[in-house]
């Protein structure tokens, strides 16, 4: 692995949050292409996904999401989804908020991973009235699908996103959600 991007991961732990945030935007930057690299990093992040520092999750759920869709040949988010996925439930609502925003990316991997990541978001949709925050959780779920449809245009994402929105009864949030998909 090139040294640059051992010194951005390096730097993701430094105190100085400045430093941490220009080391994240550049790897996100350089993750938009496919790398090589992904396969010398993907387990170190997948355990960093139980750590006890919240913003260390995060940040190895986000990237994980970026690394799955461009550069998982192997498919391997396959079998680490669910890793990612308890993220989202995370006793940090900032935490869960960056993962939920994060995770439609390993939708742009493929067929099976989109299928994946849509039937997840819309289950939660429909059964997280219990929890801390389901308003932002269910705006975040869909600008999710908003994002995804923005990058495939496959258009059963935006009737899956409106048949949830349907679903809310509270005018006022559905409104909020309905503004969503129209940006």
């Amino acid at each position: 692995m090139e040294k640059e991007i051992l010194q951005l991961f390096s730097n993701l732990t430094e105190r100085d949050r400045d430093i941490q945030y220009e080391s994240y935007e550049e790897l996100m930057k350089i993750m938009q292409e496919p790398v090589d690299w992904t396969y010398a990093v993907w387990e170190q992040l997948v355990q960093a996904l139980t750590y006890k520092n919240g913003h260390a999750r995060a940040l190895a759920a986000q990237i994980l999401c970026a690394l799955a869709a461009k550069s998982d040949p192997e498919e391997r988010v396959l079998e680490d989804f669910l890793k990612i996925w308890a993220v989202t439930y995370d006793e940090k609502p900032v935490t869960a908020r960056h993962t939920l925003q994060a995770i439609w990316k390993i939708g742009l991997a493929g067929q099976v991973q989109s299928d994946l990541v849509v039937s997840y978001l819309a289950k939660r949709f429909q059964t997280c009235l219990d929890e801390k925050h389901p308003t932002l959780i269910r705006y975040d779920i869909i600008v999710s699908l908003k994002k995804l449809y923005d990058q495939t245009s496959d258009p059963k994402l935006l009737d899956i996103a409106q048949r949830l929105i349907n679903e809310e009864q509270n005018v006022k949030y559905k409104k909020k959600y309905k503004s969503a998909i129209r940006s």
